[in-house]
């Protein structure tokens, strides 16, 4: 039987009462870019959520043949699960160190710090005073501070120049091809999401309508999301 890093089972997600997500289905193997795309609302920050351990749901998840679906969201950390959330929520009254000393003891500062050269001549800036695409840098290295074995991405290109975006998509490559950290990018820029992924999961209205290599997919996903 194929041993999967992540497989997520009959999936349901709720907010109260209101049922988000329906009979989802994925898997991530080890050292893989896979992409969740869709329209605003379809359900990927809730799914990344359910992963996390952060929303109500039914099914089963297992994280390297564990399944962690009763876990509660730091016991999912430390078994290599973080996220870079949307809307990056860093602290923006402390440097930009300090915002990733937070999340590890300076063990990947110097591999953070390689991949995005900014934030080490600024390490000791405000993380407010930083620009759109630093903050969202600083978000990713945050997560790698924790030495994940899997990386969940919400929405990394969001509001970011074209040339920023092109900077984010080549840290993904490189965070795979020399770290072999696993990667779970939810994104709304499929350029983006087909740079760097080899698989994607389409999602509309909470549920799964399409799933392929990123080949097969070109141009396809315009018929559920424009």
């Amino acid at each position: 039987m194929r041993k999967y890093l992540l497989e997520v089972e009959n999936l349901y997600a709720y907010y109260g009462k209101a049922e988000i997500l329906r009979n989802i289905n994925i898997y991530v193997e080890k050292g893989e870019s896979v992409a969740v795309l869709g329209p605003n609302g379809a359900g990927k920050t809730t799914l990344l959520k359910s992963i996390c351990g952060l929303v109500e749901t039914k099914g089963e998840i297992r994280f390297n043949g564990v399944e962690i679906s009763g876990l509660k969201p730091h016991e999912r950390i430390k078994l290599g699960i973080a996220i870079s959330p949307e809307g990056r929520r860093l602290f923006p009254e402390m440097t930009v160190e300090d915002n990733l000393l937070l999340a590890g003891n300076g063990e990947k500062l110097e591999f953070v710090y390689n991949l995005f050269p900014n934030l080490k001549e600024k390490r000791g800036q405000l993380a407010r005073n930083m620009s759109g695409g630093e903050q969202q840098m600083i978000a990713i290295a945050r997560a790698l501070m924790l030495e994940p074995k899997l990386l969940l991405l919400d929405e990394p290109s969001m509001g970011l120049a074209p040339i920023v975006v092109e900077t984010i998509a080549e840290a993904i490559d490189r965070i795979r091809d020399e770290l072999g950290i696993s990667i779970l990018i939810v994104e709304q820029n499929t350029q983006m999401a087909f740079d760097v992924a080899e698989r994607a999961y389409i999602l509309a209205s909470g549920e799964v309508v399409k799933e392929g290599m990123i080949e097969s997919l070109q141009g396809i996903e315009r018929d559920y999301f424009g």
